[in-house]
């Protein structure tokens, strides 16, 4: 019987680790190197509330991802989801994306509405500042744009960030409805775990190692050695910073971490009704708020919220600079066939989110099987 190795029990390793168990005739094993499965995705709680570390609802344009994680996590459709922004210039929260609709609320709402005549477009542009100031002008760009990224990203000038497709998710500049993304299926599953029974389905089958750490790498011969021995693997899949496997021989990839808090407030409801996320485009250390009972339906008197602060605790962002992804495919080069990297450190991308570990791998089935 053939084996893989799945390395790291995140979404994307236990994605993985199911489609070889639905394929059958494969001896897998994944490693963990924490306690449990299912990484920032897995359900915690707090004050009897579950949440997960940052918001972590499933928002797709794939139907393919849909209903095949439907399928074994049922999910609850939430379109009427909603993001808000604090701009504390204006002392007024307006909707993200920014909304043609809040401009004629906005006390410089004429010179905007002029200076949207003359923007020039995103064709040119060669960094983060230049897409967002040819998209929707400088005076939005700095109300909404101009602090919130350089602190997303701990950069002190928005034009070293030069990949930008993935920054306005779809629209820079909307119109008509104020639900977030409503092109994408939005939603969170059903179950009070959250994802957390998947992690169970998905694994059912493979040898799970978890508090594990592998302690050498030979990707070349497709080998790793863990608890004191090698062990050799006809396919491995990798979902961690692929600079790990190979020793870090071209330098080490960059990513922003995140401090998360949990904050339980004596009210049953703190955001407006459909809002999900309040965005903070100012000088604040923290990025956004998420209201948990938004996704979860969690019944309390209480309610959950969740604060991000960027900062290099963790690797959860890999950083959208060119000559860091760069980097990355030099990285991917030295993987033999056979050695697969997914999720989103495994492929060194941001924009990776759950639905994509889904499609990564279910392309990997198709690879090993065709």
């Amino acid at each position: 019987m053939k084996k893989c190795l799945v390395i790291g029990g995140g979404f994307a390793g236990c994605a993985a680790a199911h489609q070889f168990a639905l394929a059958g005739g494969w001896n897998v094993t994944l490693i963990e190197s924490a306690k449990f499965l299912g990484a920032g995705v897995r359900t915690q709680w707090w004050g009897g509330h579950p949440y997960t570390f940052g918001p972590r609802h499933f928002l797709t344009q794939n139907r393919e991802a849909f209903d095949f994680l439907n399928k074994y996590c049922p999910i609850r459709l939430c379109p009427e989801h909603e993001f808000i922004t604090y701009v504390e210039r204006d002392n007024e929260f307006y909707s993200y994306p920014i909304n043609k609709g809040d401009i004629s609320r906005m006390p410089d709402s004429s010179f905007i509405s002029e200076e949207l005549l003359t923007i020039k477009g995103v064709k040119d542009s060669k960094n983060l500042e230049e897409y967002w100031i040819g998209s929707v002008g400088k005076t939005l760009y700095d109300k909404f744009i101009d602090t919130y990224s350089k602190k997303m990203w701990q950069v002190k000038d928005n034009r070293d960030i030069d990949t930008f497709t993935w920054s306005p998710k779809g629209v820079a500049l909307k119109e008509g409805n104020r639900a977030a993304w409503d092109t994408a299926i939005s939603g969170y599953p059903f179950a009070s775990n959250g994802y957390d029974d998947y992690f169970e389905i998905a694994t059912e089958g493979t040898q799970v190692l978890l508090s594990t750490l592998i302690e050498s790498y030979d990707i070349e011969n497709k080998k790793v050695k863990f608890n004191n021995e090698w062990h050799q693997y006809d396919v491995i899949i990798n979902t961690i910073s692929p600079d790990t496997l190979f020793g870090e021989c071209y330098g080490e990839l960059p990513y922003i971490g995140r401090d998360f808090h949990k904050i339980v407030l004596p009210q049953e409801n703190a955001f407006p009704e459909n809002v999900f996320f309040v965005y903070y485009a100012n000088d604040e250390k923290f990025t956004r708020l998420v209201e948990y009972k938004k996704f979860t339906k969690h019944q309390s008197k209480n309610t959950l919220i969740g604060m991000e602060i960027p900062s290099m605790n963790g690797k959860h962002y890999p950083l959208p600079i060119k000559k860091e992804i760069a980097k990355a495919g030099q990285y991917f080069k030295l993987m033999p066939d056979g050695v697969f990297s997914i999720g989103r450190a495994g492929s060194y991308n941001y924009s990776v989110d759950i639905d994509d570990c889904i499609v990564q791998a279910l392309e990997i089935r198709q690879q090993i099987l065709r």
